[in-house]
Parts: structure tokens; sequence; C-alpha cells
């Protein structure tokens, strides 16, 4: 079943957009997200936090995954995410998916009163409406995954986040959606080292595409990062930034658990 669950996502998340045009339209939202607080800069906080470390962590608030199922019972999001920014994140990542991730734009509400670093909305995102919600929610950034929308649909994203203050991470598997994300301008490239119609995961997937970014792009290593091998491996491939979720979520000592992925932490 795995090797449809992208498609699923995608079909529930249409479902759900209109969902909540019907109940909450957009100029209200959009009226919400002009009094959002100010947008945090994520990609200088990546860029601060690489120069100091040599890379930079965005730590994942995340309760469960198709792939994982349910990765942490006990599971605090605002406790979870102090204590990511205690021990060192640059920035934090929250799924807000309901029904596959176990998430929501409440839970990334919380956190985002709850630290000072940048937050970045997770979710299939497919319609501008969804990028007026994360604003909306005090979201700094958002994810594109390059595999769920077309490229003049990616483009027209990337300009409305523009619009909105959001920096986005624009994830790409292959080399055709690395030319995707490319074409459309993306700033931020997360290189996903899981196959996102298989849910196979291959780290080499970020030496294989990172060769092919050109300099001046952030480059993030997504997915299959458990140890701090793997995290030199692919800072050596010349990735900027890694995004760790499972790694992190499942340990019961998060900020141990994060001092053994990244090294010494900034603070503790």
């Amino acid at each position: 079943m795995l090797h449809r669950i992208l498609e699923e996502i995608l079909a529930h998340k249409r479902v759900e957009v209109a969902a909540a045009k019907g109940r909450r339209p957009l100029a209200a939202l959009e009226a919400a997200a002009a009094k959002a607080p100010p947008v945090r800069d994520f990609a200088a906080a990546l860029r601060q936090a690489q120069a100091r470390r040599g890379i930079a962590l965005i730590a994942e608030v995340k309760r469960k995954s198709p792939s994982a199922g349910l990765i942490r019972p006990a599971f605090h999001p605002t406790r979870i995410a102090r204590t990511y920014e205690a021990h060192g994140a640059a920035a934090i990542s929250v799924l807000t998916d309901e029904r596959f991730f176990g998430g929501s734009l409440a839970i990334l509400r919380r956190v985002r009163r709850a630290v000072g670093v940048p937050v970045l909305r997770k979710d299939f995102l497919i319609d501008p409406y969804q990028l007026v919600e994360a604003r909306a929610a005090g979201a700094d950034a958002a994810l594109l995954i390059t595999e769920a929308l077309p490229a003049n649909a990616l483009r027209a994203m990337l300009a409305e986040a523009r619009g909105l203050g959001l920096a986005c991470l624009v994830e790409c598997h292959c080399l055709s959606s690395l030319k995707k994300a490319l074409d459309a301008g993306a700033e931020i490239v997360g290189i996903n080292n899981r196959d996102l119609h298989t849910f196979t995961t291959k780290l080499e997937t970020t030496r294989r595409l990172a060769a092919r970014i050109p300099p001046g792009r952030l480059v993030v290593s997504e997915s299959a990062i458990r140890t701090r091998g793997d995290v030199e491996r692919v800072a050596a491939w010349g990735a900027h930034a890694v995004l760790v979720g499972e790694a992190l979520m499942r340990p019961r000592h998060i900020g141990r658990a994060m001092d053994e992925l990244m090294g010494k932490p900034d603070t503790c």
C-alpha cells in the first residue's frame, strides 16, 4: 500500500482544502495572516547555524507517519520544541497534516509561541490557500514538494509565498524534480532521501543531487539521517542543513539524542 500513499494523501488533501475554504473564506484568512507575528528569517537561521557548526539542524515535531506508524506516544509538542531550541536547532519543522501524521495547525501555533527560532509548516501544500493558512498560524517557512505540484503550480506557490514573506523549502528526490525546483527559482532546496512513491530511503540521494545544485542555494538533506556519521556524510556531499524527525522523536531523551547527532549543543 505504501507505493500509493502519496496519491492517497494528495487526494485527501484536495478534499481537505476545499472543506477549509468553505469554513473560512480566503479574505478572512488573509486578514488573520496580516496580523500574524513578524516573519523570522528561516534562510538566515540556517546559514548562521551552518557557519557556527558546519551544518544546521531543522528538528521536526512529528507524532506518526505512514511508513513508521506511531513514533512518539507521549507527544508534548511545545516541550519537544523547547528542547530542540535549547539543544541548538536552527529551526523547527512542524507536521500539520492530521490524518496521516497526527499533526495540526494548532500544534504549529503552539510551537511558534513557545520558541524563538523559525518554524516551518511541513505538509502537502497544493493550493495557495494553504500558504495563507501557514502565515496566519505564525509559520515562517513552508515545505513545497515538487512531486505534488506541476511546474506552473510550483512557480505560483513560490510567488504567493514571497508575497506573504514565507521562505520555502522546495523538496525534490530525483534529477527531474531537482530541475523543476531550480527552474522555478527555489533558493532553499530540500533533497528527500525517501522516495515518496515507494517510501524506500537511500542516503546517497543527497550525494547524487547536491552536486547538481548551483552555488548560492541552501541545500537541506531530509530523511534517513540517523547517526552522527550520516550527518557528516551529507555535509561532506554539500548539505548545509539536515531535517531530522524520527531519529529525534523516538528516543526517550530528545536532548541527548540531538547532542549525539549534532555534537556538542550551542546551549544546554
